[in-house]
């Protein structure tokens, strides 16, 4: 992960900038760099993956033209090839570097055909004029604002923002700013038509597409490493790796001390595919003590958001202290793409898909948003195989009537993409569990009883009211409100709302995001 911020006209005030871009300083502990364009400041604060040496620092400048990115350009060795023949030169070896001379031939139209997980701020002098983007499912952060005179900002995160302008947005995914418009330029939840393949096609695709997003992955100078839930998405993940990689690799596990439901899957999981393991135990007073840094961090009062947090934090803090991994592989996106346990309920396939094309859509918000804070404020870099673009692209396309779980167990294509010999059968078809509750059940049930320990019904109920926008339903929601608003007042918009089942189908009108309150939980937990 790295750190990105652009004042996009004259800067009256330098030293503020550099303390909003400051207030990010983990995501790019290595190094730091401000450049003033002539029309504007320009800055960075760099981790380094691709490229380690100091050429390879940002921001990188080309005939007075400066460009800042977050991000990771799959297959940029042979774009950089392409680009030396046609005379750009090279100092780094940076993927980053390409993204200049990409803009000089190709202007932007470049964004639609890169295949990456990236935000950027570019300054054109030829046209002295600013250009922003975002990658189309949002992976790498990014946000914007405008200052008293209509300047806009833009920053990897929201609190690089606060202070600085009025509201802050976050930059819409898929997207690129030029002449003050936000233009879409992929949308990866569009389907021209549907894929009506025979089933094993499709499982075939799945298979291959997949193996590829996560090889392409693995290419990293800095070392790598592997989050494993015991869950089915983050297995096979792990499983996929195991096989490229010529020695083991490191996993990671996390789980209460008293309850965790997935640590005994992980071992089966690390066992099979021969990982270096280490588990993560964590309790009651860890939990809680580390509640309000994990808001402060994810810059979100959703309550799933932050239960699925404290986990991933608390690994992640581990992994970060105790080693000597600079990159994770993580199982985000499976859901939006192969569905839910309440999806299961969704009553006919149009329905399906439409609840898939919201959840998709939204991921920069939830589970990707937790992820990137997670991973990247202890100083690591996430990257996520399920998001790479030809796969998710492929299974949003595919018709939704094979994608239902008509076959008595959710995701089912992906599990029979993979059969064979990537993981234990008992694992590959076992029920899911959400990780929230995975890391074990009475984590969120601490989390619930501190809550309700520190209102009254009365105090509940008025607190809540002044909160015309998500309105908090419970006292756990309430609570996390508060210490939202604390690090980013007024700012609640930011979050589109509580991420929740669709109360609209049956089964599914529930007042808790758990899985866990779905009737077809069932063996989930076990």
């Amino acid at each position: 992960m790295c750190s990105i911020m652009g004042f996009c006209d004259t800067c009256k005030d330098k030293e503020k900038f550099k303390e909003g871009l400051m207030k990010t300083t983990s995501r790019g502990p290595d190094d730091m760099r401000v450049v003033d364009t002539g029309r504007g400041l320009l800055g960075f604060q760099r981790l380094s993956i691709m490229g380690l040496h100091p050429q390879g620092m940002q921001p990188f400048e080309l005939n007075g033209s400066f460009v800042v990115c977050n991000g990771e350009i799959y297959g940029y060795e042979k774009t950089k090839a392409e680009l030396k023949n046609k005379g750009y030169s090279f100092k780094s070896d940076s993927d980053c570097e390409i993204l200049l001379p990409l803009y000089k031939e190709y202007g932007v139209q470049m964004f639609k055909d890169l295949d990456a997980e990236f935000a950027l701020i570019i300054y054109d002098s030829e046209n002295d004029e600013y250009i922003a983007a975002r990658d189309p499912i949002g992976i790498r952060p990014l946000f914007y604002g405008y200052d008293e005179n209509g300047t806009i900002m833009f920053a990897s995160e929201a609190k690089n923002l606060v202070g600085m302008t009025g509201r802050i947005i976050p930059f819409p995914p898929g997207h690129y700013y030029k002449n003050g418009k936000f233009i879409c330029y992929r949308d990866v939840t569009s389907v021209k038509e549907y894929i009506n393949d025979d089933l094993n096609i499709i499982c075939e695709n799945i298979h291959n597409k997949l193996v590829s997003g996560i090889k392409k992955r693995l290419v990293a100078d800095a070392k790598v490493g592997f989050l494993l839930s015991g869950g089915l998405d983050s297995s096979l993940v792990c499983a996929v790796a195991a096989k490229q990689s010529e020695k083991p690799i490191r996993t990671f596990a996390i789980g209460m001390n008293e309850d965790a439901i997935d640590l005994k899957y992980a071992k089966q999981v690390a066992d099979y595919i021969g990982s270096e393991h280490k588990e993560i135990i964590i309790n009651k007073d860890i939990v809680i003590s580390n509640l309000e840094t994990v808001i402060s961090i994810l810059g979100t009062y959703d309550i799933t958001t932050i239960r699925a947090s404290m986990g991933m934090y608390l690994i992640c803090k581990a992994i970060h202290e105790q080693t000597d991994i600079r990159v994770l592989l993580t199982g985000e996106i499976s859901d939006e793409l192969f569905g839910y346990k309440y999806t299961d309920f969704a009553p006919n396939a149009e329905e399906f898909q439409k609840e898939a094309v919201k959840r998709v859509k939204e991921l920069y918000a939830y589970d990707v948003l937790r992820a990137d804070r997670c991973i990247s404020v202890n100083s690591l870099e996430a990257r996520v195989p399920f998001g790479d673009l030809d796969f998710a692209q492929y299974v949003m396309s595919i018709n939704p009537e094979k994608k239902m779980n008509v076959y008595g167990k959710g995701k089912y294509l992906l599990r029979k993409a993979f059969e064979g010999d990537y993981l234990p059968y008992d694992i590959l078809w076992r029920e899911k569990a959400a990780f929230s509750d995975a890391v074990g059940h009475s984590m969120v049930d601490y989390l619930k009883e501190y809550a309700n320990g520190l209102y009254t019904d009365a105090e509940f109920k008025e607190k809540s009211e002044k909160y015309t926008f998500a309105t908090p339903f419970t006292k756990e929601s309430l609570l996390y409100r508060e210490l939202f608003e604390k690090y980013y007042p007024d700012q609640a918009e930011m979050v589109p709302d509580f991420w929740m089942p669709n109360k609209n189908w049956e089964g599914c009108n529930v007042d808790d995001p758990s899985a866990r309150v779905l009737k077809n939980y069932g063996k989930s937990g076990i």
